[in-house]
């Protein structure tokens, strides 16, 4: 009986071990629209209506930009990152954060 606790025990602890190594990869990879994800979304320091975020495309690319949510704007306003769909991550995240222009 208590070798069977002590197995039992044993396999509990183990599966917990494993299951917490595995988990942070099988997280979701952040905010996504069409082919590029933006994630650590943070809101900036000075002011309140600015999100920084690190973007990246399929292809590897990735960069770090300032999002203006009173008027949508990316700084820098070009990069390796195509715009557009950054732009719509950009209005997601800002939409998300309650930040989305009145």
């Amino acid at each position: 009986m208590r070798s069977t606790r002590l197995v039992l025990a044993s396999i509990t602890a183990l599966l917990l071990l494993v299951l917490g190594w595995a988990w942070p990869v099988a997280a979701a990879p952040g905010l996504c629209v069409g082919p590029i994800c933006g994630d650590e979304i943070t809101r900036s320091a000075k002011h309140h209506f600015q999100l920084r975020m690190r973007i990246s495309d399929q292809q590897g690319h990735r960069e770090r930009i300032t999002v203006d949510c009173r008027s949508a704007a990316l700084s820098p306003a070009a990069g390796l990152v195509e715009r557009g769909y950054a732009a719509a991550v950009a209005r997601k995240a800002c939409r998300l954060a309650g930040e989305a222009p009145a």
